[in-house]
Parts: C-alpha cells; structure tokens; sequence
C-alpha cells in the first residue's frame, strides 16, 4: 500500500450540481408565487359560492313546502291539488282540478279570514269569509262553487229578458279587502261574494 492509494482516499469528493428547479418560461419568481395564490383564492371562492347555493337551495325548498294531495271528488274522479305554504302571508294556496278542462285556484287568507275562489279558464273571482274555528274544506268550497254556478246559468235563463247580471248574493267586492296573494290572484278581474 503506497502513497498513492492514500492520497486517492483523501482528495476531496466530486462535486454534485442540484437538479435545476423547473420553471415557468417567462415568469419570474415573484410571479410564480402571486399566481399560486391567486389560484388557492378562485379555487375557495368557488367551494364557497357552491355552498351558499347548496344552502340556499335547501333553505327555499324547507320554506316553502309543496304538498300534493288527491282527493276523491263527487263522482269518484281524482282532483290534485297543491299547496304552496307562505308564513310571511299567512295564507296558502291551491290549484285543484274540477274536471275536463275546469281547474281553479283557492287562496287561503288566514290574516284576513277570506277565501278566495278564481276558476280557469274565467273572468271572475268570488271571495267568501271563512271562521276560524271551522274552515271550510276544498270540496265542500269546490261543491259551494258548482252550486252557485248552476243556480245562477238557472236564474240566467229564467231572467233572459232583463239586465240583471248581480243576484242578491252576487255583490261585488273591493280588491282592498284582499291579502297580497289574492290580489295578484284576482287584480285584474272582478270580485264578488259567495
């Protein structure tokens, strides 16, 4: 063993260069950094905006309950009916259908104690006052309305010389006697009480 094979363990090692760090053409290192934030706040916004969405979505579907029911109408056939609830109004809202081409929509005032009846296709809208021990249901409203409808195509025809389109019941009501929604219901058209 010579010198030789001692000065060759001894001589300092190689030098070994760091592997160069990747960047992004024309971009300083400033900038890299800029956008990697700039990148972590659109990408939290984002999750953010989806659930304050998400949020709302749900918030509006729990306050405004839809609920769909079918009832048997007078000759056994299906009538359905929705009911939007607005506690803000305190009323509620029904769309029922009354057979081949008839429906009609029933608000409930309970603010005001009114009941408001507009058939569809139709040009009228009649009201009547409710008691709030005893609300009247949808079918027996629905069956006050057939009735006054054919007792009063039956006093028409009786009556087909004179001018008298107001019977004793039918007196014409005042839009300001109704809540918000009856009177979008039934702005544009006339009112009376049945």
């Amino acid at each position: 063993m010579g010198p030789s094979i001692k000065e060759s363990f001894i001589e300092n090692p190689p030098v070994y260069t760091a592997l160069p760090i990747p960047k992004i053409p024309c971009c300083p290192l400033n900038f890299k950094k800029l956008l990697c934030v700039v990148l972590c706040v659109v990408v939290v916004v984002i999750v953010l905006l989806g659930v304050l969405l998400m949020g709302l979505h749900m918030t509006q579907k729990h306050t405004e309950k839809i609920f769909q029911m079918t009832i048997r109408g007078q000759e056994g056939e299906e009538l359905e009916q929705h009911l939007p609830m607005n506690k803000k109004e305190e009323g509620a809202i029904f769309h029922i259908s009354m057979g081949a081409n008839t429906s009609a929509t029933v608000v409930y005032d309970y603010n005001k104690l009114l009941i408001c009846f507009r058939p569809l296709p139709g040009q009228v809208c009649y009201i009547t006052r409710m008691d709030k021990e005893n609300i009247p249901t949808l079918d027996a409203i629905r069956k006050e309305f057939q009735h006054r409808k054919l007792e009063s195509s039956i006093h028409a025809m009786r009556e087909r010389d004179e001018n008298s389109a107001i019977t004793g019941k039918d007196l014409p009501a005042k839009h300001s006697l109704l809540g918000t929604s009856a009177n979008i219901l039934c702005g544009s058209v006339p009112i009376f009480w049945f």
